[in-house]
């Protein structure tokens, strides 16, 4: 979730948003996972509602918590923005794990182009969503990596990377 929150952050500032709330959407985007990682079906509403319960209104944030599992259309930037920011963080966290330096600063763009190519590299980080960055966020692949690198960059100590 830091990592999405430092991608969320980096994507809020190349487009002018709010990064407090942008990296805010990627921090809690997975609150619920120890409790439906067994019971996908329930994710990510018993976040949102859990959310809720705290105390947290702030609609688009929950909105796009909600749009990033698809479970509502998108209606922002924001929203598109998380639903692509998500596998990536999980994509690049397996590209610095498979160098032996273990390190962000171990890899960059073209090193994600290539294994992104590698179908049975990081099975679990979905192509096509990461792809939709071209279609929703009207950056090439290769723009949203630079930038998605860039944000787990600014949170690499928290990540131990």
């Amino acid at each position: 979730m830091i990592a999405v929150g430092g991608i969320m952050r980096r994507l809020a500032r190349h487009f002018g948003e709010d990064e407090r709330r942008w990296e805010l959407a990627g921090l809690l985007h997975d609150i619920d996972y120890e409790y439906t990682k067994e019971d996908p079906e329930n994710h990510p509403e018993m976040g949102v509602e859990m959310l809720r319960r705290y105390g947290f209104n702030d609609e688009e944030v929950l909105h796009a918590i909600l749009a990033h599992n698809e479970k509502v259309p998108f209606k922002t930037l924001m929203d598109r923005a998380l639903y692509v920011a998500d596998p990536t963080s999980g994509f690049i966290v397996a590209a610095a794990l498979i160098k032996p330096e273990k390190s962000l600063d171990a890899i960059d763009v073209p090193f994600l182009l290539r294994r992104f190519k590698e179908k049975g590299f990081a099975r679990g980080a979905s192509r096509e969503q990461m792809k939709r960055c071209e279609d929703l966020l009207n950056l090439s692949l290769e723009e949203f990596y630079a930038l998605a690198l860039e944000g787990m960059r600014e949170v690499r100590e928290e990540l131990g990377l």
